[in-house]
């Protein structure tokens, strides 16, 4: 790493009227020593390079402020540093404003700034206190569902802020405010095929919010209709009997014989735990069978082969076909478990959570062989045709 002095002299290239092309080698060179831990780490003990970095955001070069951008995504990657960019740079208000401003170039970048420093709850907690006071939750679902609020941005990484700041039981309190229309908002996300980051941020947003028991039957009723969007990318073409057809929501009703299912397994895998969350309670079980849930659900099973994404599912069709919980016990998010069955709880879901892994492994191994003996066999009959040729 660079002595005390050679970061003195990295400092003074990083002001607003040195040389372009100075500055630009300099910031080029900070960008490539944040692209590891040990750079980042060395950066954490220099918060005078990171100020004069953000201070170059403004930079009238282009490429400049995009070094500077893209270095402050990677800082923020890493937990250590959130407390120096929000307690002593506060990068939050001036970022805040510039994602409002439909021109501004770098909002991509913001986006994905913010969404790194709302990863952990502490720093979370301070990103929504002054996001409130600033601009409002209401206003980051606007703009992401507005497409064309900036046309030189996507905001595609607003879907994994949401659901970072649904972890805070405040913000979940707002997305389904029933005064308001903000969760429906996101609902024909789910199944947004022109970004993985959006998508994912949304079914995570949507996952988190079913934490809260007490607006399941909200989520499932008519008003709000949240089933159809989680059971849609988790249904394929499989032909189901009338009478399973004739239980599903509308929209999952003879579908066609080219309809494909999300191709994500950790996003196959939210969705599922998403439903498995909707059956906390008696109504939402009640629901999810006269919604003919378990039939999309065996026949995903029979398709699956991601070891983890088929446990999930087997633990939802558990609870779809199981008997109902003895009385008192039938919101399964209220049941008090005691300490040692919960320790004991906790052992057994790393246990299975291993085998899994294992498994996932030991798969991945074998189809990695038949790859390589297709391909022997292959080459062993071009060979042949080879010499017969000659």
């Amino acid at each position: 790493m660079l002595s005390d002095f050679e970061a003195a002299e990295l400092l003074s290239f990083l002001t607003p009227e040195a040389r372009p092309d100075v500055k630009g080698h300099t910031t080029s060179y900070i960008l490539g020593l944040s692209g590891n831990r040990d750079g980042c780490r060395f950066l954490r003990t220099k918060p005078d390079i990171i100020t004069a970095l953000f201070a170059l955001t403004s930079d009238p070069s282009i490429a400049i402020a995009k070094d500077c951008y893209f270095t402050l995504i990677n800082l923020s990657a890493d937990e250590t540093l959130h407390q120096v960019l929000l307690t002593d740079i506060k990068v939050l208000q001036v970022m805040m404003k510039k994602v409002l401003d439909p021109e501004f170039v770098f909002s991509d970048q913001i986006c994905s700034i913010l969404s790194n420093l709302t990863r952990h709850l502490k720093t979370c907690k301070i990103m929504f206190k002054v996001l409130q006071e600033d601009v409002g939750v209401a206003k980051l679902v606007e703009i992401f569902c507005a497409e064309s609020f900036n046309k030189k941005a996507k905001f595609h990484h607003l879907g994994p802020l949401l659901s970072n700041l649904t972890q805070l039981p405040e913000a979940r309190s707002f997305m389904m405010d029933k005064d308001r229309c903000v969760i429906q908002r996101l609902f024909s996300y789910t199944q947004y095929q022109a970004s993985v980051v959006r998508r994912g941020g949304v079914i995570g947003t949507l996952r988190n919010c079913c934490f809260d028991h007490a607006h399941h039957e909200w989520l499932l009723s008519d008003d709000v209709d949240i089933l159809p969007f989680l059971m849609l990318p988790l249904a394929g073409p499989e032909e189901l009997t009338e009478k399973e057809n004739d239980g599903l929501p509308v929209d999952l009703q003879y579908l066609p014989e080219d309809k494909k299912r999300e191709e994500d397994p950790d996003i196959r895998k939210m969705l599922l735990e998403t439903l498995l969350l909707l059956t906390a309670t008696k109504a939402g079980r009640e629901i999810l069978e006269k919604k003919s849930v378990y039939p999309i659900m065996r026949e995903f099973h029979k398709w699956e082969t991601d070891v983890h994404v088929t446990a999930a599912c087997e633990k939802l069709v558990e609870v779809l076909i199981g008997d109902e919980p003895e009385p008192g016990m039938e919101n399964l998010l209220e049941v008090d478990i005691p300490e040692e069955v919960e320790e004991k709880l906790t052992k057994a879901d790393a246990r299975e959570q291993e085998e899994l892994d294992k498994e996932q492994e030991r798969m991945k191994q074998e189809e990695e062989e038949e790859k390589k003996k297709r391909s022997d066999t292959e080459g062993s009959e071009k060979e042949q045709e080879a010499g017969l040729i000659r």
